[in-house]
């Protein structure tokens, strides 16, 4: 079965969104940026504007933070993060 094309406004079909969120994955912190660089050359052609979403709010968060939950040295506090970025947490955790 033949991929579904991406829905207009979409992640997908936006090459500017798509080149905004690399950028925007871009750290101060070295692991950082190597993590992200990773996780995006593994998995940005199939994230899902919802995995974007939860992408982004992972990207709100302080270098030092995100590298402690990335690690698994710290857990997200309940109600801090929202489903969708705990998913896509799992996913930089396996990547």
């Amino acid at each position: 079965m033949a991929p579904q094309p991406a829905a207009p406004g979409s992640h997908q079909s936006d090459p500017v969104r798509r080149r905004r969120l690399r950028w925007r994955a871009r750290r101060g912190l070295l692991e950082n940026d190597l993590v992200l660089t990773r996780f995006l050359d593994l998995h940005e052609e199939a994230l899902t504007d919802e995995q974007v979403g939860g992408l982004d709010e992972l990207l709100e968060l302080s270098d030092n933070s995100l590298m402690d939950l990335i690690l698994e040295r710290a857990e997200p506090d309940p109600g801090q993060l929202s489903p969708q970025a705990r998913r896509v947490l799992q996913m930089l955790r396996e990547a």
